[in-house]
C-alpha cells in the first residue's frame, strides 16, 4: 500500500515517543516487551520482520542473516517501532482518543479510490505485496488515524495572530520581492563557429524560433522557440548583463559562458520591480506558522513526556532490547531487561 511504510508512518514518527502510564503488565515468555500495561509479543515481532522481508525480496535484496550487525540493527528498528506503536495505542486511550471500525472503513474505501481507482482486487493485491493480511492493514490504517487524530488533540489550541503574521512578513520581506524581469529568447550552441553561422542567419532574417528549435542546447527553451522570462540577477552574470541591456527587438552577437555560446534576443520592455503585499500572502504566512507551530508544540510535549516514559516504564526481554537503547538519548536514562 503506498502510505504504509515498513517500520512507521509519517503521523506516527511525529507521536513516536509519547508518555505512558507505569508499567504493569508482566512480561512473559512469549512477549518481547512490555509498555505501560500493554504487552508486544514474540508474534507481533516477526509478523513485522517478515514484512521486512519481503521488502527486501521486493527489492532484490539479501535479507541479513541473523546475528550479524545489520540484521541486529533491523531487529532494534522493528522492536522500537513496535514500542512506538504502543506508546501511541496508550495515549490514545489516556487522551479519550477513539478510532471506530466505522471510521477504518471510511478511510480504507479513501486508499481505495485514490490510490487503486476504487478497485477491492488491486487494493487487496497492494496489501498481499506488502505482506499483510488484511487484518494487520486494518490495524496498520487505524494506527495512522489513531496517530492523526493525538496529532490534533495535541496541538488543538495552537493560534497564530495578525501580530505574528506581520512581524514574519517583515522580517522576511525580500523573499516577497520580484527583481526587474523581462521576456527573451536565445539559442544556446557549444561551438563558437556556429554561434557566428546562426547570428549571421538571424541578421539576414532567419526565423529564431525555427533555428533555436533545431539547433539550441538549452532543454527549458528550446522546444519554445527559445522563449523564456529572465529575472534580474538569477541566470549568469555575462547572460544576465546582455538581456537586461538589449534594447527590445535587439538581437544579441554570440555571448560566452560556462554553458556555451548564447544569441539572445529582447521580446519585452524591462519591467519594473515589484512587492508582493501582506494582503496577497497572509493567508500562506498564516498556514506556514500555524504548522510551525503545532510542530514546535509537538516536539516539546515529546521531550517532556519521553524523560516521564523512559523512567522505567519499559520492559524489554533478554536479547530485545535495541542497542542502543532509545532512552539513553533522552536522558541518559536506559529501559530495563527482565
Amino acid at each position: 500500500m503506498r502510505r504504509l511504510v515498513l517500520f512507521g508512518f509519517a503521523s506516527l514518527a511525529l507521536l513516536a515517543a509519547a508518555c505512558g502510564g507505569t508499567t504493569t503488565a508482566n512480561l512473559g515468555s512469549d512477549d518481547v516487551a512490555v509498555v505501560g500495561d500493554q504487552q508486544i509479543s514474540k508474534e507481533q515481532f516477526q509478523q513485522l520482520m517478515a514484512r521486512a522481508k519481503k521488502s527486501y525480496d521486493q527489492q532484490k535484496r539479501a535479507f541479513p542473516k541473523a546475528g550479524t550487525a545489520e540484521y541486529e540493527q533491523l531487529k532494534g528498528q522493528a522492536i522500537t517501532f513496535l514500542v512506538q506503536q504502543s506508546e501511541v495505542d496508550e495515549q490514545a486511550k489516556n487522551l479519550g482518543v477513539d478510532v471506530s471500525d466505522e471510521k477504518v472503513d471510511k478511510e480504507i474505501a479513501r486508499y481505495k479510490k485514490q490510490f487503486y481507482g476504487g478497485s477491492d482486487a488491486r487494493y487487496e493485491k497492494a496489501v498481499k505485496q506488502q505482506g499483510l493480511t488484511d487484518a494487520q492493514a486494518r490495524d496498520a490504517i487505524r494506527q495512522q488515524l489513531v496517530s492523526q487524530a493525538l496529532f490534533k488533540k495535541v496541538t488543538g489550541d495552537v493560534k497564530v495572530s495578525d501580530s505574528d503574521i506581520k512581524a514574519y512578513y517583515d522580517a522576511h520581506k525580500s523573499q516577497y520581492v520580484q527583481p526587474e524581469s523581462r521576456d527573451v529568447r536565445h539559442i544556446l550552441v557549444t561551438k563558437k563557429a556556429l554561434a557566428d553561422s546562426l547570428y549571421q542567419q538571424l541578421k539576414s532574417g532567419g526565423n529564431f524560433a525555427k533555428l533555436a528549435k533545431q539547433y539550441s542546447k538549452d532543454p527549458g527553451s528550446a522546444a519554445n522557440g527559445g522563449k523564456l522570462t529572465v529575472s534580474k540577477g538569477q541566470t549568469v552574470p555575462a547572460f544576465d548583463k546582455t538581456a537586461f541591456s538589449l534594447k527590445t527587438g535587439q538581437i544579441s552577437q554570440p555571448v560566452h559562458t560556462q554553458y556555451g555560446y548564447h544569441i539572445i534576443q529582447a521580446l519585452s520592455g524591462v519591467k519594473a520591480p515589484s512587492t508582493t503585499s501582506l494582503a496577497q500572502v497572509r493567508a500562506s504566512i498564516r498556514q506556514q506558522l500555524e504548522q510551525q507551530k503545532k510542530n514546535d508544540k509537538v516536539t516539546k510535549w515529546l521531550d517532556d513526556t519521553k524523560k516521564s516514559y523512559c523512567n522505567g516504564k519499559i520492559k524489554y526481554q533478554i536479547g530485545y532490547q535495541p542497542n542502543p537503547d532509545p532512552c539513553a538519548t533522552v536522558t541518559g536514562a536506559t529501559s530495563t531487561s527482565k
